[in-house]
């Protein structure tokens, strides 16, 4: 048996958003994204994960997903908005997740497309079920969450590295 901590990642991706000409970094949630991820947040408190810390993007989006999300944790966690979050690439993704402290056990990121669909399926090395299937059939979508597990140091996290032990979609 391995003497290295679980860790969890949960990988949420911002609710569905309005579509404008304007900065796309300053969109707002739609109403169905202010309607979706509250049932998020509601999803993962019965997940039985309870994050420690969150990183989300900078972005008015990410910002109110988590915002009515987190209102429905039993307990919030530290947030941390994270300017490298937004447009990121897999690598830089990956990048952030090397710098956790590894005090932290839990961890929640709440970002964009195609960012958060390629960190999943980057690191499920392993899935349970179908669910790598389902998650990459699905696409990923809006208000969508993927949890993963793995063990030993946030530094050694990379590709394959992880379980996909949970996914979930609000109307999937």
């Amino acid at each position: 048996m391995s003497s290295e901590p679980t860790r969890r990642i949960v990988i949420l991706r911002h609710a569905k958003a309005e579509w404008s000409d304007g900065d796309d970094h300053e969109r707002p949630l739609a109403d169905r994204g202010r309607k979706d991820a509250p049932v998020a947040g509601r999803w993962l408190a019965g997940s039985g994960v309870t994050p420690e810390l969150a990183l989300c993007s900078t972005s008015a989006r990410t910002r109110e997903t988590w915002k009515l999300a987190v209102s429905e944790l039993p307990e919030r966690p530290r947030t941390v908005y994270e300017d490298r979050m937004y447009e990121a690439s897999l690598g830089e993704l990956i990048a952030l997740l090397n710098e956790v402290s590894d005090e932290v056990a839990d961890l929640v990121l709440i970002g964009h497309n195609p960012g958060m669909h390629a960190l999943a399926d980057a690191l499920a090395g392993e899935a349970d079920g179908d669910l790598l299937a389902r998650m990459n059939r699905s696409g990923f979508p809006t208000s969508a969450i993927a949890v993963l597990t793995f063990t030993g140091s946030w530094k050694a996290v990379e590709h394959g590295v992880g379980r996909l032990v949970a996914f979930w979609a609000p109307h999937a």
